[in-house]
């Protein structure tokens, strides 16, 4: 990992402990990477995988989780100021996968004006008639930033893809078949996000892989529980029909869309301790990863500080 992780206050032999953990969850991150998955069918990955990590191990791994944040806070402090890298991380997902949850946790301790969460549902009108990429791109976060994306462009060859007749709203004047645009589509986002990391954005990519069975129980925890009704749409179950379309549409995108400059993790998600832990662990490496560190300062910017602090204690 890129960043050394530790707690503060502990004694010797728990920061030892701590570091055995953080890498058995390293190690973890580099197994869902998508360079070590894109060629294993979806069909093989277990959802309920934990990679080592025992059903009674959870608090090991919320602990690894807590030092992820920690550490997170740290880096993005030093983002911010370095003002040269900007990071975009893409959440997709089928419904109740624990795309919000995992965002939550993991961005608690990250300084909210360094950080935009953008959410892409259903287009409007506006977006509909301009390219599949339009409404994304002006959303993307400026340097020193993080952008956090609930779904995405990445929609265009999932949900579109299990349902080409949405292709109709988006009036392409083409003449091509639908497997041809979907094919470009997919030229279409890895230059972009080549694009990206070329102009100094860091993509990350997760794809939160439930189970069927999961993403039932807890659909049903919903209708059971009245304070999460507001989350529970009747199309939630609907698109339950197309279950191996959409999973087909998720493999096919991490095998044509996964690159060295855009990696996809594809997280076992029937476990949200597990997922966000992994989650944390991977966006730590890849900020550990790029040299941050506060701007040095100047001979002249020193002697501007020294005056203005002369200036303070001689106030009366």
């Amino acid at each position: 990992m890129g960043q050394a992780l530790s707690q503060p206050g502990t004694s010797e032999a728990a920061p030892h402990a701590a570091q055995v953990h953080h890498q058995e969850i390293a190690q973890a991150v580099t197994a869902v990477s998508s360079q070590q998955r894109r060629d294993v069918p979806f069909e093989d990955v277990d959802p309920e995988d934990t990679l080592g990590f025992g059903p009674d191990e959870k608090t090991r791994a919320r602990q690894v989780l807590a030092m992820g944040i920690e550490a997170l806070a740290k880096l993005q402090d030093m983002l911010y100021a370095q003002d040269r890298w900007a990071v975009l991380v893409i959440f997709q997902a089928m419904d109740a996968a624990g795309k919000d949850g995992t965002i939550k946790h993991v961005m608690s301790g990250v300084n909210p004006q360094g950080c935009e969460v953008s959410s892409f549902r259903e287009p409007s009108d506006e977006e509909l008639d301009h390219d599949f990429l339009w409404r994304c791109a002006k959303r993307l976060p400026e340097r020193g930033r993080i952008g956090i994306f609930n779904r995405s462009y990445y929609e265009e060859v999932l949900v579109v893809r299990v349902h080409p007749e949405f292709l109709e709203r988006e009036r392409l004047p083409l003449e091509a078949g639908a497997k041809e645009i979907f094919e470009d589509r997919y030229t279409d986002i890895r230059k972009f996000e080549r694009y990206l990391r070329r102009n100094g954005m860091v993509v990350l990519k997760f794809f939160l892989h439930v189970s069927k069975k999961e993403q039932k129980k807890r659909l049903l925890e919903r209708l059971e529980d009245p304070r999460k009704y507001w989350k529970f749409s009747g199309d939630d179950v609907k698109e339950r029909e197309y279950w191996k379309d959409y999973m087909d549409a998720f493999e096919t995108m991490v095998r044509r869309t996964a690159t060295k400059d855009a990696p996809w993790y594809v997280v076992p998600a029937d476990n949200k301790w597990f997922t966000r832990a992994v989650v944390a662990a991977a966006i730590v490496d890849a900020l550990g990863s790029l040299d941050l560190d506060y701007p040095e300062t100047g001979p002249a910017r020193l002697k501007e500080l020294a005056q203005a602090r002369r200036a303070l204690l001689g106030e009366k």
